[in-house]
């Protein structure tokens, strides 16, 4: 499981992606599975970070889901209408 950092907004993002990207390339697992429990800052651009995970997951025939979504993950990917894209699994 690939764990997310707390802080995860704009200011992370190109730094966070260039860290998660790799380890799922690397991966051997049939599904990637981020634990985003962590999360305690994000924005818009922790849905875009996701997204281009879930994209890199996806490239390599894996499926891809978040664990431990925090409430406010989950009320921003539902504003944005991309909870299902990222299989989001609340607390």
């Amino acid at each position: 499981m690939i764990a997310l950092p707390a802080h995860l907004t704009l200011r992370e993002a190109r730094a966070t992606l260039a860290t998660l990207t790799p380890v799922i390339a690397a991966s051997t697992e049939p599904v990637i599975e981020v634990d985003a429990a962590a999360l305690t800052h994000i924005d818009s651009a922790t849905l875009a970070v996701l997204l281009a995970c879930r994209r890199s997951a996806e490239a390599q025939q894996r499926r891809f889901v978040v664990l431990n979504a925090p409430a406010r993950l989950v009320e921003l990917a539902t504003l944005y209408g991309v909870q299902d894209l990222l299989g989001l699994q609340a607390h």
